[in-house]
């Protein structure tokens, strides 16, 4: 039996405080990753919609009933939005799991945990964040004072549909912007339900809207609009640029990118004696949300005299697994999100093989009568630096293993990459695992762990993984500031 979605879902643009349809009428349907077939048809909205919305959301950033709202009173409006998402997580895990294919326990026990302390950490940090004085002679008074962006325009990813719109709202609100929020098309429905929840919260119409519709068009009619004053997206290197050359050719906006990754995970050979723990954390790393994860550690480099028994102990974790229907309780890994997701995948398992490397384990589609896409965890072994599978990012449950012979030659390849997202080091010896951590030209580096740190540390990337900015911690917040200078003169 395919599960049904909650009666409480919408359809509809949520702009000024109402669902309301497109302006031309026009829909789209969204599909069940596990069935490939259609659950929803949602609002298509176009540019005459991302207009209203920034209208909206500008008219209300104007009028102060947020922008100008004692911190404190923003704060309590947060909390209040905050228990409304925990009184219906339950609602909220089901939409996610069966609308982006994943495991309803990752919903309930991982995501929605995160979106909560989202919200509440950046809900008390609104009234804790201080302006400055500078040094001046007895005559002048100089305040630096930071006041929030504007309107600000979000743009999120499929795969973490909740937490990445937690990551952008919390400090966006929290500092007391208008914000339009263009969800992925693949994965909407959390967020219209949210916004929902925001305005029941007391959230004021106009403060919090949210404009499904194709990334081609409503997404690129946000990034050009003339009145939006930041944009942050979260999403592919190649669509990232875009956003740059929208600010360009528009009103040179500021822009905050979160893009790809092919992040290293080293384990070095002191660690003969607890290859099944690294092996058990390390596929979790590479397998979770079926490797649909900008820092997935898809690329484990390992030195090569525990590399053979490393390999092994990695396959078994691989097989135990389990790939099956995402509200399945039993589901550790489900769907990947589209069917064009599953061919890119396949593809690079097939170029890996063609190019003489081993599939240890997976390799292969599977419940192919269900209409989904689903894939098995794949394990890749004799993999060289220069082969698609080590280079690129797959966004797949794929994984690709390459030994190293020293320390040296550790940090060359964990840098031989375009992308400088996430890495992990494992290592006994700390002075070891410093080292490599600081040789590492990554945001975000995790020892003895795979990690994306938590919300009190900024999350982003080098190179082409990142710019602009950072999610989480304090960092985040005030990049949706702007710094004023207010130079008095005594009389």
């Amino acid at each position: 039996m395919t599960p049904t979605l909650p009666d409480t879902i919408r359809t509809q643009a949520f702009i000024a405080g109402d669902f309301v349809d497109a302006c031309d009428g026009a829909t789209f349907d969204t599909l069940a990753p596990a069935t490939g077939t259609a659950i929803a048809s949602l609002a298509a909205c176009c540019e005459a919609d991302i207009d209203r919305a920034v209208a909206a959301a500008r008219a209300a950033f104007d009028s102060g009933t947020w922008s100008r709202l004692a911190p404190a009173d923003r704060k309590a409006i947060l909390f209040a939005f905050a228990d409304l998402i925990e009184k219906h997580s339950d609602e909220l895990a089901l939409t996610e799991a069966i609308d982006a294919g994943k495991p309803i326990t990752d919903c309930r026990d991982f995501d929605l945990p995160d979106v909560l302390k989202t919200i509440r950490w950046y809900a008390e940090a609104a009234d804790k964040v201080f302006g400055k004085t500078a040094p001046t002679g007895a005559d002048h008074l100089g305040l630096i004072v930071r006041e929030p962006v504007g309107v600000v325009g979000g743009v999120l990813p499929w795969n973490f549909p909740m937490a990445m719109l937690a990551w952008k709202i919390g400090p966006a609100l929290a500092a007391g912007n208008s914000v339009v929020i263009k969800p992925a098309e693949l994965a909407s429905l959390t967020t219209l339900r949210l916004a929902e929840l925001a305005h029941q919260a007391g959230v004021p119409a106009g403060v919090f809207n949210v404009t499904p519709g194709l990334g081609h068009v409503a997404g690129k009619a946000l990034g050009l609009h003339d009145d939006v004053d930041m944009v942050t997206f979260t999403g592919s290197t190649e669509v990232g640029r875009a956003f740059l050359r929208y600010s360009a050719d528009s009103n040179l906006k500021g822009i905050v990118l979160e893009c790809g990754g092919k992040s290293p995970q080293i384990v070095m050979a002191d660690l003969a004696d607890e290859l099944d723990a690294v092996a058990a954390d390390l596929a979790d790393a590479a397998f979770w949300n079926a490797g649909q994860n900008c820092s997935a550690g898809s690329r484990i480099l390992v030195h090569e005299s525990i590399k053979d028994d490393f390999v092994a102990a990695l396959a078994q974790q691989a097989e135990r697994r389990v790939v099956g229907e995402p509200t399945d309780e039993r589901t550790t890994i489900g769907p990947l999100i589209e069917a064009s997701a599953l061919d890119r995948v396949m593809g690079y398992i097939d170029q890996a093989r063609a190019d003489g490397a081993r599939i240890v384990t997976g390799g292969h589609r599977m419940f192919t009568d269900s209409g989904g896409w689903f894939a098995r965890p794949t394990v890749i072994d004799s993999v060289t630096p220069d082969m698609s599978v080590a280079r690129e990012e797959i966004f797949g449950p794929v994984v690709s293993v390459l030994s190293f012979s020293d320390h040296e030659e550790a940090l060359r390849l964990a840098n031989d990459t375009k992308y400088g997202l996430a890495a992990t080091v494992w290592s006994k010896n700390i002075d070891v695992a410093l080292r490599t951590a600081r040789g590492i030209r990554a945001g975000t580096v995790a020892v003895n762990g795979y990690s994306e740190g938590d919300i009190t540390t900024p999350f982003g990337g080098y190179r082409m993984s990142g710019f602009g900015g950072r999610d989480n911690g304090l960092e985040a917040l005030e990049q949706y500031t702007e710094l004023k200078t207010i130079w008095v003169t005594l009389r």
